[in-house]
């Protein structure tokens, strides 16, 4: 996608019409985790899906959620299959730590990998262990450098 530089979250959403105006509701895990502040002004883009008129995939400048089941959809109601495969080895950097204390990691589209016992701003190689339509799992290889 052209113009991700400053990309801060990417997510499905729909337009809806409420008083007059119409409203794209930010997923509150895009605040709790992302880099969204509630008081924050953004650009937003509005692109169209394969799915119909009625749907909108919303960039409020961004990365990639997940479902906190893990479950559901393919994540942006596009079709896509993730983009990572059980048994690929990855160089990913924990971007953050979830509420269980893994490390999250993202990778094309915005992703989400979660990766057990590592912290935030660590690279690291993984393997995927397990691939979910909407997030996958990794275990840790190898712990890199930065000037690796």
């Amino acid at each position: 996608m052209a113009g991700t530089d400053g990309l801060l979250c990417l997510f499905s959403g729909r337009v809806e019409q409420r008083d007059g105006s119409y409203v794209v509701e930010v997923p509150e895990r895009e605040v709790q985790i992302g880099d969204v502040e509630e008081t924050g002004t953004y650009r937003v883009a509005l692109l169209s899906t394969s799915s119909g008129p009625d749907d909108a995939a919303v960039e409020t400048g961004g990365r990639g959620t997940v479902d906190e089941a893990g479950g559901g959809e393919e994540r942006d109601g596009s079709g896509e299959e993730p983009p990572v495969e059980e048994g690929e080895v990855r160089t990913v950097e924990i971007e953050g730590v979830g509420e269980q204390g893994d490390g999250i990691a993202r990778v094309e589209r915005g992703f989400v990998v979660i990766v057990p016992d590592t912290e935030k701003g660590e690279r690291v190689e993984v393997e995927i262990e397990t691939v979910r339509p909407t997030v996958a799992f990794a275990e840790v290889t190898e712990r890199l450098s930065y000037y690796d």
